[in-house]
């Protein structure tokens, strides 16, 4: 396909997700990107059973998720507070307020909260129905 109809196809559906609702909704972007935080390549694993999990997740002052892997997609947003996340053999990444990320695929990770308040984010697991949100 050329890359000026790639460019108009692209521009149609901006625009036409836009057209579908009313005048008065507002549709602000929150996250659009195709490779993780570090940037892998985001990859839909083929599962028999797709079950999508959306989780609000508080992480007190001092704590952590504890060192865990994905091996689909997740996505988060964060509500409050500023998460710092420690990734194997990488340098730690800083999530403010009001940001999103794709988490990292197939790499460990930790989540800590090293603020004086809660951090909370909504995290969204594209997973496998029956199967477990991350590995150690």
């Amino acid at each position: 396909m050329k890359t000026s109809t790639l460019l108009f196809l692209l521009l149609f559906l901006c625009f036409s997700a836009q057209s579908q609702y009313n005048k008065d909704v507002k549709l602000e972007p929150i996250l659009k990107t195709d490779t993780t935080s570090i940037g892998q390549k985001i990859e839909y694993p083929s599962f028999a059973n797709d079950e999508v999990t959306m989780l609000k997740v508080t992480i007190p002052p001092g704590k952590s998720t504890g060192w865990h892997k994905h091996s689909f997609p997740v996505f988060a947003y964060v509500l409050q507070g500023t998460l710092t996340v420690e990734i194997e053999k990488r340098k730690a990444l800083k999530f403010m307020p009001n940001t999103s990320f794709s988490e990292v695929l197939n790499t460990l990770h930790n989540g800590v909260n090293n603020g004086k308040d809660d951090v909370v984010l909504i995290a969204f697991f594209m997973g496998e129905k029956g199967k477990p949100l991350s590995q150690h």
